[in-house]
């Protein structure tokens, strides 16, 4: 036990900072291992700097090079960069056609942003539970039962970055005459049977939010392989515009007109230039990743009372989060099993709330036991590529230690 506390002490740090004139004494937690690690280094400094100093900083050869690069990598015909994975939800929904009196199935075990960018059409987010605490996806039996007359879509959440059950998706999917979106920013490169998540839809959305595997602050991209599809996005994205600044700077046109009411959803460079630097190094950051999990596993596999979502998959998975399930549990264990891995220095979290529990979305609750039970008794545990062996040991220990005594 010595050895731990001298190996990852919980650190404290007490700052001064000054409100009017008044000096105030701020605590401060510093996790000795959080819950994620930014993998950035000199080369997304370099990338940024190199924009910067070549003039051109708003949407312009960066964000077409970043689009090139998710074309080519995830085997998808057409790539629409954006401010963000939000944007590039409310993008797809809007490309559907889904809007008033529309109806449009989404889990609830997801970010309010899934059900919010249906909600932004006029559509109504209808919440489907997940299939277990052992796969925690959208379930497709529950989305058969769900459908009715005013079905227009299945929006799909990849949680932790493993794939939904894309096959029964879309044979449902098919049957009903149903649009697809799958929101894929927990899965970038995660593949389902050969085919990256992403690609299998009507569109999808990606996120490069800070915490995600490919970071630049704020920043999504858009994909699809229907050219229509494309071709909307790329208008809708930017004010409804036939062409961009960037166009017309370089020669390439000397007019625009504005053919439908757009908006302003355009990515810059300058994040563009860091994503380009984070999508070179996702693969090898994935593969580190899948280390840490299978090290993981074989610690967690010894803990009574855990269920390890996703346990049995072998697909190749992005492994943005590490999720557990506490076993026979409730919502007031489960957060004192958190104090206690807090108070020894470990940072973690809680993917999600349910969203059909919040105030705004009270008018759409259902039955859902199965996202219910995972919603009180899931703990994020820390997962990145530089996750020590040592460190996961830690957790391991700390976590039996949490739950078992």
């Amino acid at each position: 036990v010595y050895k731990r506390q001298v190996l990852f002490p919980i650190s404290n740090t007490r700052k001064r900072k000054k409100f009017g004139s008044k000096n105030v004494n701020i605590e401060i937690m510093a996790y000795q291992i959080p819950l994620f690690s930014l993998n950035f280094d000199e080369r997304e400094a370099q990338a940024a700097y190199d924009t910067i100093k070549s003039g051109w900083i708003s949407t312009g050869p960066k964000c077409e090079e970043l689009e090139q690069m998710f074309v080519n990598m995830f085997g998808v015909k057409y790539a629409v960069s954006v401010t963000n994975c939000t944007d590039a939800l409310y993008l797809c929904c809007t490309i559907c056609g889904f809007g008033p009196g529309d109806e449009v199935l989404c889990p609830s075990l997801t970010f309010a942003a899934s059900a919010n960018c249906i909600r932004y059409t006029g559509a109504t987010p209808v919440f489907c539970d997940i299939t277990s605490p052992e796969h925690i996806n959208i379930d497709p039996k529950d989305i058969e039962r769900r459908i009715t007359p005013k079905t227009k879509g299945i929006l799909v959440v990849h949680m932790a970055g493993f794939p939904a059950k894309m096959d029964e998706i879309m044979t449902i999917a098919r049957v009903h005459n149903l649009k697809v979106i799958e929101d894929a920013c927990h899965g970038p490169l995660s593949e389902y049977k050969g085919k990256k998540l992403g690609t299998i839809g009507d569109c999808a959305a990606f996120s490069f939010f800070s915490n995600k595997n490919i970071s630049t602050g704020e920043g999504g991209m858009f994909i699809t392989n229907n050219e229509d599809m494309a071709k909307r996005a790329r208008t809708l994205r930017s004010h409804g515009m036939t062409t961009m600044s960037y166009q017309r700077a370089s020669g390439h046109a000397t007019s625009y007109d504005i053919t439908e009411l757009g908006y302003n959803f355009r990515l810059d460079d300058i994040r563009a230039s860091i994503a380009i630097e984070q999508l070179k190094k996702l693969p090898h950051d994935l593969k580190m990743r899948i280390k840490v999990r299978n090290y993981y596993l074989e610690g967690l596999s010894k803990i009574k009372g855990v269920i390890v979502p996703f346990a049995d998959s072998f697909e190749f998975v992005s492994n943005y989060i590490m999720p557990i399930v506490l076993e026979n549990s409730t919502k007031e264990k489960r957060d004192q099993v958190r104090e206690i891995i807090h108070e020894a220095g470990i940072q973690t979290s809680i993917h999600y709330p349910a969203v059909h529990r919040f105030a705004i979305y009270r008018d759409c609750e259902s039955e859902l036991p199965q996202t219910n039970y995972v919603t009180d008794n899931e703990i994020t545990l820390p997962m990145y590529a530089t996750l020590t062996n040592e460190q996961i040991d830690f957790i391991l220990e700390t976590v039996d230690r949490a739950i078992n005594g």
